[in-house]
């Protein structure tokens, strides 16, 4: 990845401490470029920022699901009691169990949960996993398709179809795919294939094709289930919330993030090439705002964004910020 884009800085006292580099574009409904920082070709996997992408082969093919669980399989969630919940009961309507989920197993991510199962005794499961409802839906896709339970091997039906409608709405054949955390084949793009991606889900409209559908159908589940697509205190719940809905944004490993706007028709898609979180969700933030569509001043914009740096006796000892510039 060359020439990064300085966008973040974290400042403590007059000195800059750290800062962090990225890439991001901004694409209108037509997928064109309308702002870029960095090198908008640079080559990158989406990581879980993709999901909906994912998850878009299963909606075209006519698999009904309540906006629930089109949340979930777009969801990078908590593993928290409510996500546990509702992805065992979209296995159990599925007559399957935890064991024929292929995510492997996590430790909730819910510091509470976390640590009554620990009190317990009780060992994590794959429904914890914060992939789980993503893979619920591969399962129901694999069950609608009659196709085999190795639904994460590359040659499955399952797959191909995803890496099918992943290369359609990027407007280019992936380069080739890494096996994600979650044993799923991540396939590649680039910053700009994934903002036009980006794009299509945001211009895309109910009733305009099988594909605007189903695009719509994601988008709005999002929107709808902020609260399922992450959980409390994550930067994608809180920002979606601050923005009423209007908005949908996901986040993925190692410094991804991706906004939808319907209302302007633009998508957005970032990397940060060091990985740091705090810098991509610093980043969202700032993009967000300088579209219009988040108040610098509201308090979950002020948690991502501007954030001051307390010592441990609570004093203000610096902050993170935008880089000057940035995003302009």
């Amino acid at each position: 990845m060359t020439n990064p884009h300085r966008m973040i800085e974290l400042w403590r006292g007059p000195l800059l401490e750290s800062w962090h580099a990225g890439h991001a574009v901004v694409c209108d409904r037509n997928g064109d470029i309308v702002a870029a920082w960095g090198d908008a070709d640079a080559v990158i996997y989406p990581r879980s920022s993709c999901k909906m992408i994912q998850a878009l082969p299963m909606v075209e093919a006519g698999v009904d699901l309540s906006t629930e669980r089109l949340a979930l399989a777009s969801a990078s969630h908590q593993g928290s009691p409510v996500h546990v919940a509702k992805v065992r009961a979209w296995l159990s309507d599925l007559g399957l169990s935890d064991d024929d989920l292929l995510c492997g197993t996590e430790v909730s991510r819910d510091k509470d949960l976390r640590l009554e199962m620990i009190r317990e005794g009780e060992t994590p499961c794959q429904v914890h996993n914060n992939c789980s409802g993503k893979h619920a839906g591969f399962l129901t896709f694999a069950r609608h398709l009659q196709a085999g339970a190795d639904y994460v091997d590359p040659d499955h039906p399952v797959q191909r179809a995803v890496r099918a409608a992943h290369e359609d709405v990027t407007g280019m054949e992936s380069p080739g795919f890494g096996i994600d955390g979650c044993s799923a084949p991540n396939f590649a793009t680039t910053v700009t294939g994934l903002a036009r991606a980006m794009s299509a889900f945001a211009a895309a409209r109910e009733g305009e094709g099988t594909r605007g559908t189903a695009m719509s159908r994601l988008r709005e589940a999002m929107c709808r289930h902020p609260e399922l697509v992450a959980g409390e205190g994550r930067a994608c719940t809180d920002l979606m919330r601050a923005m009423d809905g209007r908005v949908a944004v996901k986040t993925g490993a190692e410094a991804v993030f991706v906004a939808i706007l319907p209302e302007r028709q633009l998508g957005v898609a970032l990397k940060i090439v060091d990985g740091a979180t705090r810098a991509s969700e610093a980043a969202i933030t700032a993009i967000l705002v300088r579209l219009g569509v988040l108040d610098a001043d509201h308090p979950a914009a002020r948690a991502y964004l501007d954030v001051p740096i307390r010592n441990r006796a609570g004093r203000e000892v610096g902050r993170i910020r935008a880089a000057d510039g940035f995003p302009g």
